[in-house]
């Protein structure tokens, strides 16, 4: 990867037309054929954020698009601003939504849009590394074994809002970046990487070797998550509800720190909880 502040990934596009009126030339289409490999992961995305930000993304590559007659009012901006940046994107096939029903998870909520992708190029960890490196202040979220893809998506579009600058996850627990993640994260995956490790541990210690202080959320720590807004360059790790940290993780972290609750419900879904301690790191700079 290039010394950059922010990480990369590849490029690409495919062909696509403009109307005269402006709005993107589309035509209607038969219903697209699903084939074998329709969900596998990565390659449906649905949904209007999700399919506007692959779309816009530079570093996507988007192969089809399927629209509503209603849905490809989501990503026509998307679309022109491919096309004045230069990209070609693919031009979108008009199809009836039951059409678009068969590509996705049964009950999963399309909007009328689903698009075709090929997967970002991985991004490791001595990328994000590096990057942080190079930046005044650097955060990066570090999941222990959570593996709903709801909730995972909800902490990438958090780190997207926060200025996160990676999402660590562990490969063999970890779902892959499916249309369902894709969806719950709004957007965000095309904006904060999911780095995959394989020993959290060594994952830990090789960010600290990058000079990130390694915090972890636990309930019964000493120290409150205010104490996140001081390092300039921090790893928030948080375990799996219910479990929490592993004890190796713990052991791994430079402090604990705890979320100062005091309602009748003592702890958070663990998107919320990423979500508070995203923002003890930039309260400060508001």
């Amino acid at each position: 990867m290039k010394r950059s502040t922010t990480p990369r990934r590849g490029s690409g596009g495919s062909d696509g037309k403009r109307g005269e009126t402006g709005r993107p030339a589309a035509a209607r289409h038969p219903a697209p054929r699903r084939e074998s490999n329709a969900r596998r992961p990565d390659r449906h995305l649905f949904g209007g954020h999700a399919a506007a930000a692959a779309l816009a993304n530079p570093e996507r590559t988007c192969r089809r698009l399927w629209c509503t007659d209603t849905g490809i009012d989501l990503v026509s901006d998307a679309l022109a601003a491919a096309r004045a940046g230069g990209r070609k994107p693919p031009s979108p096939e008009i199809v009836e939504r039951g059409a678009l029903d068969r590509l996705v998870p049964p009950g999963a909520v399309h909007q009328g849009v689903v698009v075709e992708v090929d997967p970002l190029p991985p991004v490791s960890l001595d990328d994000i590394g590096r990057a942080a490196s190079v930046r005044d202040r650097a955060t990066v979220v570090v999941l222990d074994q959570v593996t709903d893809p709801h909730n995972i998506g909800a902490i990438l579009r958090s780190a997207a809002a926060f200025g996160g600058l990676a999402v660590v996850v562990t490969d063999r627990h970890t779902p892959e970046i499916t249309g369902t993640l894709a969806r719950s994260a709004s957007g965000a995956v095309e904006h904060v990487p999911l780095v995959r490790v394989t020993n959290l541990a060594r994952a830990l210690g090789t960010l600290k070797d990058w000079g990130l202080t390694v915090a972890g959320l636990a309930e019964d720590a000493a120290t409150p998550v205010g104490a996140l807004a001081s390092p300039a360059r921090a790893a928030i790790v948080l375990g799996a509800e219910g479990r929490g940290l592993r004890r190796l993780t713990r052991q791994t972290c430079d402090v604990l720190v705890h979320l100062p609750t005091a309602g009748p419900i003592r702890s958070l879904n663990v998107s919320n909880a990423a979500a508070v301690a995203l923002f003890a790191r930039v309260k400060d700079e508001a």
